[in-house]
């Protein structure tokens, strides 16, 4: 009798697969659609509440200015249009003019509130309780100190700073003057990861051990943002690490609940430089290029074909092709993607050690057909692994397996709030904890995103320099 035909004969080979896979029936449940998950019995069902999106703000209406209306300003902004009572935008400073006039509109922000920079905002007396700072990344540094001195608190899109002398100088400025500011770590406030940690805390899995963690950015999405795109040069903006994944190394902090001590990380930039330029290849996308119809990172199949990614050009009509070629023409988004100035990393890989000798892994890498973080821990009772919409946990001593999904936790309300509910999450904490005056609200605190931007400046100096890198949060 050969194995398998005495594995049926005993009953361990179900529906094809054998139990010898300690995970066939995890991945059966992960693979379960919504409607089939939502018809499982509770003992099969991870359950963790949702708050709703609506803050408590003791009755008050905390005021907002918006520096930056570009696409995570207006995101930001659009939480006030929710909850007007809540949270109102009373001023806007923004250099692109349709940009700036679109949200003096939308919020009927007075003309003498709209300033076209945010140096002529803070020349200004305080205007309103916070600010949300949405500028690119090197001009956080300038605003955020200021505003702290002048009093306001501040939501600051990530990443705080690129270098870690200016993300240690805002930490310091806030303890001077006693602000709050939020970095949009917007992970911590997905309904995905409360649940994931909160499963991780009741101890479910014993004591975690280990985890993997991969960040696909997906291929058009690399060509669009690193390599034509803001993010293409590391001096101009911020190292990839950083600009792109310290959402993800805030995750392994706050899922191991333990300090990294020490990173190592390798990286580079593989195809998107000159020496891979196809035979014959323009400069542009636009000018008959002969491999146009066959490149996977074509301009005109990203832009005008495949229509993603159109928020950097401020259309008049997204459905309208010849707008959409010219910005193409006219444009850095337009180019060749082997003859860009570009010099990111497109694949990038770190091991961090935490305290008590805990590890993980992290992954970066551009050439993948999707996006969404996908995720493993690995514990001492059993282990977990999940893609953003939906974990699934193996118990190892009773073999059976529980699924958290999004689709069935989800309140209605959490639709239409990007990554996974967190944006607007992160919005009503930010406002709760500036209407208390109380930083503990937050689930991301300054000081804990300037520890995990610090493991990022320590991944980079280990990547440069072939050497492993200590993280030390005081300098």
């Amino acid at each position: 009798m050969i194995r398998r035909d005495f594995l049926k004969s005993i009953g361990l080979v179900t529906a094809g697969l054998a139990i010898t896979d300690p995970f066939a029936m995890a991945r059966e449940m992960a693979a379960k659609s919504a409607k089939e998950l939502a018809m499982l019995s509770p003992d099969d069902l991870i359950h963790f509440p949702l708050r709703s999106l609506r803050p408590d703000t003791g009755g008050k209406q905390i005021t907002g200015i918006i520096v930056g209306a570009g696409n995570r300003g207006r995101i930001y902004a659009a939480y006030a249009e929710r909850y007007p009572e809540n949270f109102k935008i009373v001023g806007v400073a923004e250099p692109i003019e349709g940009r700036r006039d679109a949200m003096i509109n939308k919020h009927g922000i007075p003309k003498e509130n709209a300033f076209v920079g945010f140096k002529e905002l803070l020349e200004q007396p305080k205007l309103a309780d916070v600010v949300v700072i949405a500028t690119p990344d090197d001009l956080h540094y300038e605003p955020c100190m200021k505003a702290l001195e002048l009093g306001y608190d501040v939501l600051l899109e990530k990443p705080i700073s690129p270098t870690e002398k200016e993300c240690r100088d805002i930490l310091r400025q806030t303890e001077k003057y006693n602000r709050i500011v939020a970095v949009c770590h917007v992970l911590r406030y997905a309904p995905y990861f409360i649940a994931l940690r909160e499963y991780l805390k009741s101890g479910a899995i014993g004591d975690v051990v280990s985890i993997q963690h991969m960040e696909p950015i997906e291929s058009a999405h690399m060509a669009h943002s690193y390599v034509r795109g803001k993010w293409r040069i590391e001096k101009e903006t911020t190292p990839i690490i950083l600009a792109k994944s310290c959402h993800d190394l805030d995750i392994l902090r706050w899922l191991m609940d333990k300090p990294c001590k020490v990173i190592a990380a390798e990286g580079s930039l593989h195809l998107f430089k000159a020496e891979n330029k196809p035979e014959g290849a323009p400069f542009r996308c636009t000018d008959d290029c002969p491999h146009e119809e066959t490149c996977p990172y074509s301009a005109i199949d990203i832009y005008v074909r495949r229509k993603v990614h159109l928020g950097v050009f401020d259309l008049k009509d997204r459905k309208d092709d010849a707008e959409i070629l010219e910005k193409l023409r006219t444009t850095e988004y337009g180019r060749c993607v082997y003859q860009c100035d570009n010099d990111q990393p497109d694949h990038y890989v770190t091991t961090l050690l935490f305290e008590d000798g805990r590890t993980a892994s992290f992954t970066m890498d551009a050439f993948t057909p999707w996006g969404g973080r996908r995720t493993r821990v690995m514990g001492t009772k059993g282990f977990v692994e999940g893609d953003m919409s939906k974990f699934v946990a193996w118990d190892f001593r009773t073999k059976k397996t529980k699924v958290w999904s999004r689709e069935v936790e989800e309140l209605e309300e959490y639709k239409g709030s990007g990554h996974g509910g967190g944006d607007f999450a992160l919005v009503r904490d930010f406002i709760e904890a500036v209407a208390a005056q109380d930083q503990s609200k937050l689930s991301s605190t300054l000081e804990a995103s300037v520890e995990s931007h610090v493991m990022g400046f320590a991944a980079e100096k280990s990547r440069k320099s072939m050497r492993k890198a200590r993280v030390k949060m005081r300098d």
